[in-house]
Parts: C-alpha cells; sequence; structure tokens
C-alpha cells in the first residue's frame, strides 16, 4: 500500500466528525452518499474514530444550498491524510469532484507529508483514469453545467487514478482493518495492543471518555479500581487508543507499574515516561527519583499529556510519577488499582473520579466464553448447559474466563464435565487456583516454559529466550504457541511477552509451593536482592535495583 507523500495539519469543523481537541482533524473521507453511506464508509468511519483517529466525513447528499462551507473548506486543507473513496455514480456528484480537486491542489502545494490514498469500491483504476465510459460519461454530463470546472475535475481523477490505493474485491471488514492500520502507521499514533474479543465493554467505555472529555481544557484524572483479572488494564488501552491522537506526541502509557518498579526501579519507569512525551532533555542524567520528579516537573507545566499509570499498588508511585505536578490544561491521567486508598493524590489540582470495574453479567460472560472455547458468540446445543455452569463458577472474572475458555476449546465433553468438577471444588475467591487448573493441563516442557515468562521474561523480547529453551529441549516455539492460544501469554507487536498479573502471581506460587520459607531451594529467583543475597553477590555496590536485575539475568538466568 503507498501513499502518495506530501502535509502537516491544522484543520476545521464538522458536526460529522470525530471530537477533535482544537478543532483539528488527521484524515478526510470524500465518498458518493448513496453508494457507500451506510456501507464501506461507516464500517471505515467507526474503525477509525474508534482507535482515536480525527476523522471528517463528507457526504454529499447532505448538503443544503450550493455553497461551500468554510468548515468543509478548512477541513480539506487541514487534514494530512485523504482518503477518496470511489464508486459507480462518484463522479456523478460534483461535490465529489470539487472535494478531488480541491484534495489534488492542496497536496500539490503543500511541502509536509500529506498524501492521497484512494479506495476502488465497484470501480478500479482505469474506470477513474476515465479510460472507460462509467466515470467518462458522468464528466460529459457536467461539462453542460459546469464547463469551466471539468477540465480540473478530469485532471484531478486523472492524477489520483495513477496512485496505489486498494481494490475492495474481498471482505470489506478485512479491507478497513488494512486501512486503518496503514492509517496508524502513517499518523505515528502511539496505540496499545488490546484483545480481539472486548465483550461487554461498550457502556463502560462511552462512560469514561464522558468524564475524561478531552474537548475541555481543564485537568482530570481518573482512578479505574477493581479486583486483578477484572479487565483494569484492558479498558484503560481502549480509552488511551481512543484519546491518544488528541494529545500528539504527548502520551505514555506505563505497563504494570507495581511489578516494574519493585525490578527495575523507580527511576527508569520516569526516564520512560519522560521519553514517552517528547521530554527535550536528555534523561540519561537522572541517577534519582527526585531528579527524575523535578524533570516531570517541569516537562508537564509546559505540555498537555495524557498518561496511564497502569496496576499501581502505592501512593509513592504515584507521587514520583505525577504527584505535586502543576499539570498543563487539558491534561489526562488515568491510573488503575486494586486499592482505593493510592487515589488520594497528594496535590494534585484538577476534577478526580474513581470509577469501578464490576464483574460481567451472564449474558456478556457466557458471550466472551463462547468465543475462546467455540470462535463464536454462542454455544453449540451439545455443550450450552456445560457452557452456562462453567461460566457461573467464573465469578464474572473475564481472565478466567478467557482461560477457561481457551483451555476447553476442541475438547471432548468428558473433559468439559471433568473440568466443571475441579471448578465448582475450588471456593469462588480463589481465582489463581481457577487459573491453575489450564496450568495443570500443559506438558511439562510447557510449564517450565511458563514458569520462566511468569518469574522473568514479561516485557522481555522472546528471541533470547527462545536459544535458552531450545538449548533446554523445550521445544519454545510449539510451547510458545500453546501458551498463547490458551490465552496464558500475549505476544505483542514487538514481539516482547505479556502475561497478566494474576497469571504472574500464579506462576511464583508454584514455584515458593516446594519451600514457602526458603527461596535457596526455589526453582528460580526473581526478586534481585534475594538472588544477590543468595549467588554470592551481595557486596557489590549498586545505585539501582534495575543494575542487578540485569545482572541476574545475565549470570544466574544464562
Amino acid at each position: 500500500m503507498n501513499f502518495l507523500p506530501r502535509a502537516n495539519s491544522q484543520a476545521g469543523t464538522s458536526n460529522d466528525a470525530a471530537p477533535a481537541s482544537g478543532s483539528e482533524y488527521q484524515v478526510f473521507l470524500s465518498f458518493r452518499g448513496p453508494d457507500t453511506r451506510h456501507g464501506f464508509t461507516d464500517f471505515l468511519y467507526n474503525d477509525l474514530s474508534d482507535v482515536g483517529v480525527r476523522v471528517f466525513r463528507d457526504d454529499d447528499e447532505l448538503r443544503i444550498g450550493e455553497l461551500i462551507s468554510d468548515n468543509l473548506l478548512s477541513a480539506i486543507n487541514n487534514s494530512i491524510i485523504y482518503i477518496p473513496i470511489f464508486s459507480q455514480t462518484y463522479a456523478s456528484s460534483k461535490w465529489c469532484l470539487w472535494e478531488l480537486a480541491h484534495i489534488v491542489d492542496n497536496v500539490s502545494k503543500s511541502e509536509d507529508e500529506k498524501c492521497i490514498f484512494p479506495i476502488f469500491l465497484d470501480v478500479g483504476p482505469d474506470d477513474v483514469k476515465l479510460k472507460t465510459q462509467i466515470y467518462s460519461n458522468a464528466l460529459l454530463e457536467h461539462e453542460r453545467k459546469f464547463p469551466n470546472e471539468v477540465e480540473a475535475w478530469r485532471a484531478a481523477l486523472a492524477a489520483v487514478g495513477k496512485i496505489k490505493g486498494l481494490n475492495v474485491t474481498s471482505s470489506q471488514a478485512a479491507i478497513v482493518k488494512l486501512v486503518v492500520e496503514e492509517v496508524l502507521k502513517k499518523l505515528k499514533i502511539k496505540q496499545k495492543s488490546v484483545t480481539e474479543y472486548l465483550v461487554g465493554f461498550d457502556d463502560r467505555i462511552k462512560e469514561l471518555t464522558k468524564f475524561l472529555d478531552v474537548n475541555h481544557d481543564d485537568v482530570r484524572l481518573i482512578g479505574i479500581y477493581g479486583m486483578g483479572g477484572i479487565g483494569k488494564t484492558t479498558i484503560a488501552k481502549v480509552v488511551f487508543n481512543k484519546l491518544c491522537s488528541h494529545f500528539g506526541k504527548c502520551c505514555s502509557f506505563l505497563d504494570d507499574v507495581r511489578e516494574r518498579s519493585n525490578k527495575e526501579g523507580i527511576v527508569s519507569l520516569q526516564k520512560q515516561l519522560l521519553v514517552d512525551i517528547g521530554c527535550s532533555g536528555t534523561v540519561g542524567d537522572i541517577n534519582n527519583s527526585e531528579e527524575g520528579m523535578r524533570r516531570i516537573r517541569e516537562t508537564f507545566k509546559n505540555k498537555k499529556v495524557l498518561v496511564v499509570l497502569d496496576d499501581v499498588d502505592k501512593k509513592e508511585l504515584i507521587k514520583n510519577l505525577i504527584g505535586n505536578s502543576k499539570l498543563y490544561r487539558g491534561s489526562r491521567i488515568i491510573i488503575t488499582t486494586r486499592n482505593t486508598n493510592v487515589l488520594e493524590v497528594e496535590g494534585f489540582k484538577g476534577e478526580t473520579q474513581q470509577y469501578e470495574m464490576l464483574k460481567m453479567d451472564a449474558g456478556p460472560a457466557l458471550q466472551l466464553f463462547c468465543r475462546h472455547a467455540f470462535s463464536g458468540d454462542f454455544p453449540s446445543d451439545d455443550y450450552r448447559w456445560l457452557s452456562k455452569r462453567i461460566v457461573s463458577t467464573t465469578g464474572g472474572l473475564p481472565l478466567a474466563i478467557q482461560v477457561i475458555g481457551s483451555l476447553l476449546k476442541g475438547k471432548h465433553q468428558e473433559i468439559w464435565e471433568e473440568t466443571l468438577e475441579k471448578l465448582r471444588n475450588v471456593p469462588a475467591k480463589e481465582i489463581l487456583e481457577k487459573l491453575r487448573i489450564s496450568y495443570d493441563d500443559l506438558e511439562e516442557h510447557q510449564k517450565q516454559i511458563f514458569l520462566d515468562i511468569a518469574c522473568f521474561f514479561v516485557n522481555e523480547n522472546k528471541t533470547n529466550t527462545i536459544y535458552m529453551w531450545t538449548d533446554c529441549q523445550f521445544y519454545p516455539k510449539g510451547g510458545i504457541q500453546v501458551l498463547s492460544d490458551r490465552c496464558l501469554i500475549k505476544i505483542l507487536d514487538d514481539d516482547k511477552f505479556w502475561m497478566h498479573d494474576q497469571l504472574i502471581a500464579l506462576g511464583r506460587q508454584i514455584v515458593r509451593e516446594d519451600s514457602p520459607n526458603d527461596p535457596e531451594k526455589h526453582s528460580r529467583l526473581w526478586i534481585a536482592k534475594e538472588a544477590l543475597q543468595i549467588i554470592g553477590t551481595k557486596s557489590l555496590d549498586f545505585k539501582d535495583d534495575s543494575k542487578a536485575w540485569d545482572l541476574i539475568k545475565v549470570n544466574y538466568m544464562f
């Protein structure tokens, strides 16, 4: 897929555009309403809006009068990506042709990174280049009423017809997904990877985005709280994806703050936060948390930021990352936690709200289970009763529903019945024991890979670990695939491992079981200071835990 290079933006306004901060648009859709309004264009508009792209959608059939509005001109002039959707009657609309000519002229004069990306829907490039009668005849009709404009319209069609775009000849959903990916890549929007099976989140997302309303220039903080595995991180990622385009480069999503602060140290997190939001100064000279806080304060008072602190368990972490900072107007902070006490942020000046993530209702819970167990929204008749009973044992916890559904996919009914019996024998509050049923079903080498990831390799690239596991004869490629299929791990876009914190806790609990009070007998050591004591390097002087952790990974694991 090729973009025609050229522009940066400033913006227009429209009643039919994704909410925009500062009335700024990124994508302009040009289309013929009767052909695509309720089909392809609608799907593309909604999917782009859902990932936070600010879209102007102009419908020629909904116009009143003969004049071009200032809003439309501004939207064209200031958008970055133009997507004309060529359909059977596109050329019969003088509005569409006027837009296209203005777009081509705008891109040709731009010195920046603007581009045109055509979609050919029920027509081909030759039709647009006027080599067939479909568009040629439409131009002849226009020539009677608009003789002065037609020549420019012909030139615009010919120019855009030469640009490589996409022919919609297969699944429209697949094409829309591809266009969205290319737009995000072109705009360099920071997106967090989210599960494809989002069920029961729509109303919650609307509530959160309504409170965080980016069109207001006050400062707002929302704390999302609830038990582990309830979906706090997932919904925070979805909201982040929807809002991040309104903040340019000034966005940061700090994953697993609790875990990483223990493993890497708070200074490492402060540095990542500053780099994420485009801190102009270097961060290499930050040696302690006080210096990190000072640099964050200086940066936050001059930049409108969107920051997510995921899985925070101590007030001190918030203080070190955003506390005591006078945030620039329009900034938004999202915190996920299991403990509401940490949400009393010292020195925060702005509107705050707490949002509780509740367990899933029976209907959405069953639907989520079916998507993992059957790859559909409903159970087969033979498994309907069993599916409902198994879902009822999960306590409406999305993580448990996903893991158990993935475990049972493709298995015989007697295995389902046996699993239901195991789940019934586990107290409702013992979430880790429910998740352990899936662990117990793994082969031995798959268990070892699971435990290694839980103890050492979350947020680590999989390449080096594959070499290690191959030498250990753990057959890692197949093992990693099994763990991924069972929803026990995910491989992120940057080839790093991700594991839910409840599953991390499960893996470490399993390691501790043989000798709970004697770490020397554990098969794995993941706490840096504890490991240093045991392997006899306690006397070494480290300025922070992250250096100690690097030593453990190099000398102890490998």
